[in-house]
C-alpha cells in the first residue's frame, strides 16, 4: 500500500473507530436500563448484569456499524474533501477508484469482521447469554421471595420475608401452605436460605414454628430449630435451555434436525436468519459507498452536501393494494380493513367538507400545513391517507374546553397549552377582552408604551 494510501486509510479508520464506540455506548447505556430487571425484580448481582450486557455486545455492534461506517465516512471524507486533500489527489494524475480504494478496503474489512462475529462471536455469546439467563430463572431464591412483599410461586402458597440479602439469606420467614387435602400449614422462621439436600432444592429455615391445621380440625404446633422446606415441586427440572434462531450457529440455521417438533414449524424463520447472518456485512460496504457517492459523487461545493446525502435515502410508499396488507394480513383481513378505512374517508367527507376545503386552499401558501400533512403519518401510508383522510386546521369558535370547526363539528381541546387545559378558553377571553379595554384609549402608538408595561 503507498503512502497516500495508508494516509486515506487513517484518516478514515479514525472516524470510523470514534463513531463506533460512542454509538455503541449509548446503545449500551439503552440496554442497560432494559437490563436493570435483573438487579431490581430478579435480585442478582451486578456482576451477572454485566456478563449479560456483555454478552449481548456482539450483536449491538453488528446493528451499529453500517450507521458508524457511514457516519464516520461522511465526516472524514467531507474534511478531506473541505481541505482541498481530494482535489489534490484528483490533480496529480489519481483516479477516482484510486481514491476511494483505501475506504471500500476499510469497508471490505469492516464486513469481515462483521461476518465473523455473525457466524461465530454471536452464537457463542448468545448461547451463553441464553444459558445465564436460564440460570436466573431458575433461581429459587429471587424467584420465590421478594424482600417484603407477599408472593404466591404457585397455587396454594403464600411466602413472606422481611428482609433479603445479597447472598440470598432470608430473615422473619412466613409461609402458607394449603395442601390438596384441605389442610393448611404455617411456618415461620427468624432465618432462612435456599439449599439442596439429596440432590432437591429445599428451603432451609432455622429457629421457626410450625403450625398444622389438619382437615379433621386438630391443630399441631411444633417448635424448632432446623427445618427443610421441600421445594421440588416448585422447580421444573425437566425444562431445558431453548436457543433461537439467533443463537444458533449456521450450520444448525440451514439445516436443522427436523425430527424435533419446534424445528419443522419454524424452519423458514431458521432459513431467513442464516440468510440475514451472510448478507446484513455487505450493509457496511452500502453505508460506505452511499458516502462516497454523496461526497465525491458530484463537484466540490463550500454549501455542504446535504442535499446529496438526502438524495440517497431510501423511500417508498405503499399503494392501495399493499397499504392493508403491509403485514402479510390474510385477505379477508385486508378486505375488511379496506371496508373500514373507506368507511372512515366517506365519514371525513361528509363532516368536515368546509374546513378541509378552506384548509387545501390555504396549505398553498402556509409551509406549516404541508409539512404537518406530509409527516403527520409515516410516509409508507402518507399519501393515500391525504388522499382519503382529509381533515382540516381552522377553527371558528371556542367554548370552556371545547372548540368547533367551520362545520360546526365540535371537539375537546387536547392540543392547547397548559394554561388553556387548566382555565379552559373562556378564562383567556376574559383577560383578552381587559386587555384590550385598558389599551384602546391610547391605541396604536409607536414608540411608547402604556402604564400596564410597568405594572407587569
Amino acid at each position: 500500500m503507498r503512502l497516500i494510501d495508508r494516509y486515506l486509510l487513517r484518516q478514515l479508520l479514525a472516524p470510523v473507530a470514534l463513531a463506533t464506540l460512542a454509538l455503541t455506548a449509548v446503545a449500551l447505556l439503552s440496554q442497560s436500563l432494559a437490563g436493570l430487571d435483573l438487579i431490581v425484580n430478579q435480585r442478582q448481582s451486578a456482576l451477572v448484569f454485566l456478563k449479560v450486557t456483555l454478552l449481548y455486545m456482539p450483536q449491538l455492534i453488528n446493528l451499529i456499524l453500517p450507521v458508524a461506517v457511514f457516519v464516520a465516512a461522511l465526516v472524514g471524507l467531507n474534511r478531506l474533501h473541505t481541505e482541498q486533500e481530494i482535489v489534490v489527489c484528483f490533480a496529480s494524475g489519481m483516479s477516482r477508484w484510486r481514491v476511494i480504494a483505501p475506504a471500500m478496503r476499510l469497508a471490505c474489512t469492516v464486513a469481515f469482521l462483521a461476518l465473523v462475529m455473525n457466524l461465530f462471536v454471536q452464537p457463542m455469546t448468545y448461547k451463553a447469554m441464553r444459558q445465564e439467563l436460564f440460570n436466573v430463572k431458575a433461581d429459587l431464591a429471587a424467584t420465590l421471595v421478594r424482600e417484603g412483599e407477599f408472593t404466591e410461586p404457585t397455587p396454594g402458597l403464600t411466602v413472606y420475608a422481611q428482609g433479603v440479602d445479597g447472598r440470598g439469606n432470608l430473615t422473619n420467614l412466613f409461609i402458607h401452605q394449603i395442601k390438596a387435602d384441605g389442610s393448611t400449614t404455617t411456618y415461620t422462621a427468624e432465618e432462612g436460605h435456599v439449599g439442596h439436600a439429596n440432590g432437591r432444592p429445599v428451603l432451609v429455615m432455622l429457629n421457626g414454628s410450625n403450625q398444622e391445621f389438619s382437615s379433621r380440625g386438630v391443630l399441631n404446633y411444633i417448635t424448632f430449630d432446623y427445618y427443610t422446606f421441600d421445594l421440588a415441586p416448585l422447580a421444573n427440572t425437566e425444562e431445558l435451555v431453548h436457543y433461537k434462531p439467533s443463537d444458533r450457529y449456521l450450520h444448525e440455521l440451514f439445516f436443522p434436525d427436523l425430527q424435533q417438533d419446534w424445528e419443522r414449524r419454524n424452519r423458514l424463520d431458521l432459513l431467513a436468519e442464516g440468510h440475514a447472518r451472510l448478507a446484513s456485512p455487505l450493509y457496511n460496504v452500502a453505508a460506505l459507498a452511499m458516502a462516497l457517492c454523496a461526497i465525491l459523487g458530484g463537484g466540490f461545493s463550500r454549501l455542504g452536501y446535504g442535499r446529496r446525502i438526502a438524495a440517497l435515502a431510501p423511500y417508498y410508499e405503499y399503494d392501495e393494494a399493499r397499504f392493508f396488507n403491509c403485514d402479510g394480513a390474510p385477505v379477508e383481513i385486508a378486505a375488511r380493513r379496506r371496508a373500514a378505512f373507506m368507511r372512515l374517508a366517506e365519514l371525513y367527507r361528509e363532516r368536515y367538507a368546509t374546513t378541509a376545503a378552506l384548509t387545501a386552499q390555504a396549505a398553498e401558501c402556509i409551509a406549516d400545513l404541508q409539512f404537518t400533512a406530509a409527516y403527520r403519518v409515516p410516509f409508507q401510508f402518507s399519501r393515500h391517507v391525504r388522499e382519503h383522510l382529509k381533515g382540516g386546521s381552522f377553527l371558528q369558535s371556542s367554548d370552556g374546553l371545547m372548540v368547533t370547526d367551520l362545520d360546526g363539528n365540535r371537539f375537546f381541546d387536547l392540543t392547547g397549552s397548559y394554561g388553556v387545559n387548566v382555565f379552559g378558553h373562556d378564562f383567556y377571553k376574559s383577560c383578552i377582552d381587559e386587555g384590550a379595554a385598558r389599551a384602546r384609549e391610547l391605541g396604536p402608538v409607536l414608540g411608547s408604551y402604556h402604564p400596564a408595561v410597568e405594572y407587569n
